[in-house]
């Protein structure tokens, strides 16, 4: 069973264009909260904010017994690589990158979970006719690979989504992002499959995670859910149930198990503790679901391709009374 954990960016203060949520919460308020959530494993760090006295995090860490799945380095940053990070046409601004990236690796390492999850948000475009795009993806192939030649050991997981704060960000897609991801010829470069972020893509989550499963570039996973006009980070399952159980199911059959999800969830105004107890028991419950599945049965309406079939199955399962 995968492990779960809590990104430490939402264990505080969080914003849209408009409002802010939550207090402000300190390193310390934070891993106390993610302890008192039923079942939480662990947290994904943000890099540099959780890391201004690495002997105290690992102090809270070892406190309450929380272990780490990641550590996400914040790629977009107010006042710094203001025309992207990893793909910049500024030589210097990719060297910072690039010697912050590895120094985010070395306490990956020091600290266990040998993984870096990054979301290049800001590396994209606005408009046509604003960057050479072949330009964009030799920069960032050239910025990547070096920081993966630093430890092969430390897995860096690019984590996709099609705009947001760019219209379009270099790395939109699971497609988009494995192909990068093959043509650095990194073996320790892969992507962090975010459902949210598919599911607002357009994407079939459970397609994207088979195609980077056959790449092997599925590196990690994050969790929430959204309307698919938005990301708006919500419980797992609120809006695409049966997506999240097949996803759940296929990730199974791919053999993404004893690894980790982390959860991408806003709480808004509501308690922040209830909130992430809630995402761990429909995540579980989900999960129970994808378990009740009949891998023989479902090979075989899988072999008619019959939706009344197959959909009368599924529901069986919920032990939902037919009329």
């Amino acid at each position: 069973m995968n492990r779960l954990a809590i990104i430490t960016a939402f264990l505080g203060g969080v914003k849209n264009r408009y409002m802010t949520y939550q207090p402000e919460r300190t390193l310390d308020e934070k891993l106390a909260l993610a302890a008192q959530v039923q079942s939480c494993d662990g947290v994904e760090l943000c890099y540099p904010a959780d890391f201004d006295d690495p002997k105290h995090l690992r102090s809270l860490l070892n406190r309450h017994s929380l272990g780490v799945s990641a550590i996400n380095f914040r790629s977009r940053r107010t006042g710094q690589w203001w025309q992207g990070a990893f793909s910049s046409t500024l030589a210097e601004e990719r060297r910072e990158v690039v010697d912050d990236l590895k120094r985010a690796m070395d306490l990956a390492a020091e600290l266990g979970p040998r993984r870096i999850t990054t979301c290049p948000l800001n590396d994209g475009t606005d408009f046509p006719f604003e960057a050479d795009h072949a330009r964009l993806y030799d920069n960032a192939a050239s910025t990547l690979a070096e920081a993966c030649a630093h430890n092969r050991e430390v897995r860096i997981c690019l984590e996709f989504k099609r705009s947001d704060p760019r219209a379009r960000c270099l790395f939109g897609s699971a497609g988009e992002t494995a192909a990068f991801c093959l043509l650095t010829g990194a073996d320790n470069l892969g992507v962090t499959l975010d459902i949210g972020h598919a599911l607002y893509g357009g994407e079939n989550a459970a397609q994207a995670a088979a195609l980077l499963a056959r790449a092997d570039r599925l590196f990690y996973v994050h969790l929430n859910d959204n309307d698919g006009h938005w990301d708006w980070d919500m419980l797992p399952g609120i809006h695409h149930t049966w997506a999240f159980v097949e996803f759940f199911h296929t990730l199974r059959r791919l053999g993404y198990t004893d690894d980790w999800y982390a959860f991408d969830v806003i709480t808004k105004e509501h308690d922040t503790i209830e909130t992430f107890d809630a995402a761990v028991v429909l995540t579980r419950q989900l999960e129970d679901i994808a378990e009740r599945i009949d891998d023989q049965h479902l090979a075989a309406f899988m072999q008619t391709r019959n939706p009344a079939e197959t959909m009368r199955y599924l529901y069986s399962l919920l032990d939902i009374a037919e009329s």
